[in-house]
């Protein structure tokens, strides 16, 4: 019984048309009824079935439109949703595992569309804690796993690769920081490691896998999971380990940043640079953090 009421529920417009429609049926084959009354009787019954075929259309509609809220996208189409999310956006909000992509492309594109529209740009950075040997280590056995030998920027993965990663993002932050003035940014040093990439900008939620054959998912903003992504990286941003970015103020990095501001500008940060790094080392980080081959597309 509670189901015929659920169902009835749900479709009481088409049910009474059709119940008017039998009835009418019925009492015109009996001759009780006239003209007149079947006809007023026809009348009602075709109003119940439009009636009917509005609501069904509309619900279709909104389907269509839950539907259309998230899109997979593969391959080349990825870096064209990128630029796109890249042009007019006020933040960027990223978490993943050393921002190799954010330096490469991100940042630069961000900016550089900020800096033309003359907008303030607020940019959320939460990668792997370079200082985390250990989970620098796993992460460099992820990648490797996923792929052997060399990616697309022709390197292998290896501890000392994701470590200079990573330092290479903070670097790459406090680098545009002191070049764009209307730029905020934040960086936060996770002690765990996602296989997904996240990217949020004003339109959309972008999630990326490492494996750059993996397709993508986009959910526009306005939709429910637009929203839930959102408070999802706020919450993790909170449980990482701070850079203090505002600590940089006091080193003005060069456009080609030596090895000495790098090392002075990562004891400023608190965050000293393993002593195994040779100068050659920090010079191959500097490098990453601002000429960073694309490893995507």
């Amino acid at each position: 019984m509670g189901r015929f009421a659920g169902w009835l529920k749900n479709n009481a417009d088409g049910f009474f048309a059709l119940l008017i429609a039998a009835t009418v049926g019925l009492l015109g084959v009996l001759d009780v009824l006239g003209t007149g009354e079947i006809n007023a009787a026809i009348l009602l019954t075709l109003a119940l079935l439009a009636a009917t075929l509005l609501r069904d259309r509309k619900t279709a509609s909104n389907a269509l439109a839950d539907l259309s809220a998230v899109r997979l996208v593969n391959g080349p189409e990825v870096g064209r949703v990128h630029a796109e999310a890249h042009h007019e956006t006020e933040q960027w909000m990223f978490k993943g595992g050393t921002g190799t992509y954010l330096r490469a492309v991100t940042l630069k594109e961000c900016v550089e569309s900020a800096r033309r529209a003359k907008r303030p740009l607020r940019v959320q950075i939460e990668i792997i804690d370079p200082a985390n040997e250990s989970l620098c280590n796993e992460y460099a056995q992820y990648r490797s796993s996923l792929a052997p030998g060399p990616d697309r920027t022709g390197e292998t993965w290896t501890l000392d690769r994701t470590r200079k990663e990573s330092f290479a993002t903070i670097l790459a932050a406090c680098w545009y920081r002191q070049r764009f003035a209307f730029l905020k940014i934040e960086v936060g040093l996770s002690k765990v490691m996602t296989t997904f990439r996240w990217d949020i900008s004003s339109v959309w939620v972008i999630m990326t896998q490492e494996d750059p054959s993996a397709p993508a998912i986009l959910f526009e903003k306005g939709r429910p999971h637009y929203r839930a992504y959102s408070r999802e990286l706020v919450a993790s941003f909170e449980q990482t380990r701070h850079v203090d970015i505002a600590r940089a103020k006091e080193l003005r990095l060069s456009d080609e940043p030596t090895v000495e501001e790098a090392r002075k500008l990562f004891a400023l940060l608190d965050l000293d640079l393993p002593g195994s790094f040779t100068d050659r080392d920090v010079t191959d980080l500097v490098r990453r953090a601002l000429r960073p081959k694309n490893p995507y597309w």
